[in-house]
């Protein structure tokens, strides 16, 4: 196994390292930006950007590349033809690779190509199978209720992916709860290792839409071994919803300001804002680069706000939507029917804020 420094990877007295590997430590410090307390907003108003309409890259019915457009979608097949002939992820990563020498292709087609009515395709998550899922975790300030603290993180596994329309397959494993965490994924446009956070956003091609959806189980209750426990608890099947589309990094000019939302059923829970971020998306590339290579289609699921989590539970729909990316909506289902509160788990967000314990601990289903 590597070999980590004390002073990278937390989570209350553990180190993460490597794709599911969390060893105890002994003692850490960690590095913060300067504490800004911060306005809730919560209650913002609903605003999404109408400037122009943005280049956005999508995948649909069995793989196909395509542009989303307002009046549908734009089939892209023709056009990396001579590139690869695959579909799915690798043919999203050829987009990606070869995007500036296909730069004057692609606005001729996103302006004058033949759209397919969005009524007549099934999109897809935008990148169904990436070789890396990083995620950053305890990433927000809870709408400045906390300093931030050391950074930590974790890997999902990468074949949890559904995409707009998918289903979360709820596990039969004895959970407190499971909730959802809206998330801002980006998408790395280039290979590398040790990235520094001046030159971090030079590896990044976009953006999308994800839910980090988390089993919150009691202590010690592990399937396997207890070190990988959190990784685990986010890592099966169907667990990181994402769509609906790829978003090129130059149409959001700053990703650390961009208001998140998520619903269930029509009623809002989460509604936050990149700003509360603690640590800057700068700062998690430099940081989740130091564990392993990033490849060209990896993803970086940036943290949550958890003060507006809430249960899953079976025959829920849930949507989630990020400014000048879209939105799109994903199902849930739960063979044992367990049910529970409706609503917002304020317990969890107390906790949360407060510091005073870990997503879940004080929930269990009521039926």
């Amino acid at each position: 196994m590597d070999t980590i420094k004390h002073n990278i990877g937390f989570m209350k007295g553990f180190v993460v390292c490597n794709r599911y590997y969390i060893y105890p430590i002994i003692n850490c410090q960690g590095e913060g930006r300067e504490f800004e307390s911060r306005l809730p907003l919560q209650n913002l108003p609903r605003q999404i950007s109408k400037e122009s309409e943005n280049m956005k890259f999508v995948l649909f019915n069995n793989g196909t590349p395509g542009l989303l457009r307002t009046d549908g979608v734009v089939d892209l097949s023709k056009i990396i033809q001579p590139i690869t002939s695959e579909t799915g992820q690798k043919a999203m990563e050829a987009i990606i690779s070869n995007s500036k020498n296909l730069k004057s292709e692609l606005e001729h087609i996103e302006k004058s190509g033949n759209a397919l009515s969005i009524s007549n395709v099934s999109l897809l998550a935008p990148l169904p199978q990436p070789s890396k899922i990083f995620c950053m975790g305890g990433n927000y300030t809870e709408f400045g209720h906390r300093e931030p603290g050391p950074m930590w993180g974790f890997q999902k596994s990468n074949n949890t992916v559904i995409g707009p329309g998918g289903t979360v397959n709820l596990p039969p494993e004895d959970a407190n709860i499971f909730h959802h965490e809206a998330e801002l994924v980006l998408v790395f446009g280039r290979a590398g290792k040790n990235i520094n956070e001046e030159e971090a956003f030079d590896y990044v091609f976009g953006y999308t839409c994800g839910v980090d959806v988390s089993a919150r189980m009691s202590g010690g209750s592990f399937k396997f071994q207890p070190w990988r426990g959190i990784s685990e608890h986010k890592s099966y099947p169907t667990f990181a919803p994402m769509g609906p589309a790829l978003v090129t990094k130059d149409e959001i000019t700053d990703p650390q300001n961009v208001q998140i939302r998520l619903t269930v059923d029509g009623q809002l829970r989460g509604n936050f804002n990149t700003s509360d971020m603690a640590h800057s998306i700068a700062k998690s590339i430099a940081f989740v680069s130091q564990f392993e290579n990033i490849n060209i289609g990896d993803v970086l699921y940036t943290g949550t706000n958890h003060q507006g989590l809430g249960a899953m539970q079976d025959g829920d729909n849930i949507n989630i939507e990020i400014d000048r990316i879209g939105d799109f909506s994903f199902n849930v289902k739960d063979s044992l029917k367990r049910r529970w509160e409706k609503g917002i788990d304020e317990e969890t967000a107390e906790d949360i804020r407060e510091g005073t314990g870990g997503p879940g601990r004080r929930k269990r289903p009521i039926s």
